[in-house]
C-alpha cells in the first residue's frame, strides 16, 4: 500500500465522492452524523451548529445523517433549513424503528411494522419539510417482524416517490441478504472503528458480496479515539449518554485508554491527530474488505469538520495497519449495555 505526505490537522481542499452501493445516490467519502447538534452529548451551541452544516457543505461532504428519535424529532426540525437551503447537493439520510417514551426516558422500543414504518415516514417528511428522504434506514431490527415484511413496506414509501433509497442499521449478514432480495438496499450502517469490528464478521462480507455501501456510525468511538475524554462517568455531563456505556466507564476506562498508544504513536510520526487516524483506518477498510465506506463522524464545530475531512487524505501503510490491527480484540467493555438490538447480538 502507498503511503502519502502527512496531514497536518486541517483542510480547505473538497473531499472526493462515491456512489453508495450499487445505484445509490453519489456522496462525500465522508458524511456528517448530526445526532450531537440536539440530541445526546449535552448542550449545544446552535449559531456554531449550523455553520459546522454549511462549512461541512463547502468541503464536499454531502451526506448528513440524523434519525426521527434524535431529540424526539428535534434533530430532523434542527437540520430542516439547512437541508432546503441545500436541497440539490445534500444526499439527506434518516431513520425510523427506535421507539421512547418522553415521559419515561429509560424505556427504548423497536417497531418495524408496515403501520409504524408509513407513519414515521410521514412525519419526518414534515419535520424536515421535504418531499422525498434520500436515504431511508431502520434503524433497528423488530425481531418480532421479518425482515422481508419490513422492507417491503419501506419499498412501497419508495415507489410512492417518498423515498428515494433504502438502508438497515445494525443488521447481519444474513438479515442484509433477505432484505436485498425483497428491494436493494443502498447502504448498511453499523458502528465501526479501531475499537469496533464486530461487523467484520458478517455484515460487512454480506455487503461486499452485495454491492452495499457501509456506513461506519462511531468512527471515532464517540470521542474516545480523539482522547477527548476517558473516562465518561467522572468527566462528561450527567445528561451525556457515554456514562451509559460499558466501556467508557470504571476500569474499563483506564484499560481501554491504554490501548491508544500506537494510535498516539502513528498520529506523532505523521503530524496527524489520533482522530485522523482513526478515520484514516476506517477509511481504508474499503480497500481492505472490498466494498465503498462513507463514515459518518458527528461533530458541532467547524474545526472538527476541517480535521475530519483532512483524515481522507491520510493513508496509513501496511506497517501502521498492523500495529493498529490487535486492538479492537484487546477492548474491555461492550458497546452497549444490552447488545440484544445490535448485529453481533444476533449472530
Amino acid at each position: 500500500m502507498s503511503t502519502t505526505g502527512t496531514t497536518g490537522t486541517t483542510g480547505n481542499d473538497p473531499i472526493d465522492a462515491v456512489t453508495l452501493g450499487a445505484s445509490g445516490p453519489r456522496v462525500g467519502v465522508q458524511g456528517l452524523g448530526c445526532m450531537g447538534m440536539s440530541f445526546a452529548y449535552g448542550p449545544t451551541d446552535e449559531t456554531e451548529a449550523r455553520a459546522t452544516l454549511e462549512r461541512a457543505l463547502e468541503l464536499g461532504v454531502t451526506l448528513y445523517d440524523t434519525a426521527d428519535i434524535y431529540g424526539l424529532g428535534e434533530n430532523e426540525k434542527f437540520i430542516a433549513p439547512f437541508v432546503r437551503a441545500h436541497r440539490e447537493q445534500v444526499v439527506l439520510a434518516t431513520k425510523f424503528g427506535i421507539v421512547l417514551d418522553p415521559d419515561n426516558p429509560a424505556y427504548r422500543g423497536f417497531r418495524n411494522d408496515r403501520a409504524y414504518i408509513r407513519r414515521s415516514a410521514e412525519g419526518s417528511l414534515r419535520r424536515l419539510g421535504v418531499d422525498t428522504i434520500d436515504l431511508y434506514y431502520m434503524h433497528r431490527r423488530d425481531v418480532n417482524v421479518p425482515i422481508e415484511e419490513t422492507v417491503g413496506a419501506m419499498a412501497e414509501l419508495v415507489r410512492e416517490g417518498k423515498v428515494e433509497h433504502l438502508g438497515l442499521s445494525e443488521v447481519t449478514g444474513d438479515e442484509l441478504r433477505a432484505a436485498h432480495a425483497v428491494h436493494p438496499i443502498a447502504a448498511v450502517q453499523s458502528e465501526w472503528s479501531i475499537f469496533s469490528r464486530d461487523v467484520e464478521r458478517t455484515a460487512v462480507p454480506a455487503a461486499a458480496e452485495l454491492g452495499v455501501a457501509f456506513v461506519p456510525y462511531s468512527p471515532l468511538g464517540r470521542g474516545f479515539l480523539t482522547g477527548s475524554f476517558v473516562n465518561a462517568g467522572s468527566e462528561l455531563g450527567a445528561d451525556d449518554f457515554r456514562r451509559t456505556m460499558p466501556r467508557f466507564n470504571g476500569d474499563n476506562a483506564a484499560a481501554n485508554a491504554d490501548l491508544l498508544e500506537p494510535v498516539r504513536s502513528i498520529a506523532e510520526a505523521r503530524r496527524a491527530t489520533t482522530g485522523q487516524v482513526a478515520l484514516a483506518w476506517v477509511q481504508q477498510q474499503a480497500e481492505q474488505h472490498g466494498l465503498t465506506v462513507v463514515p459518518i463522524p458527528g461533530t458541532r464545530r467547524r474545526s472538527r469538520v476541517e480535521e475530519n475531512t483532512a483524515a481522507t487524505r491520510l493513508v496509513l501503510t501496511d506497517q501502521e495497519l498492523a500495529l493498529l490491527e490487535p486492538v479492537a480484540g484487546k477492548v474491555a467493555g461492550g458497546r452497549y449495555p444490552d447488545m440484544s438490538s445490535t448485529s453481533a447480538g444476533r449472530e
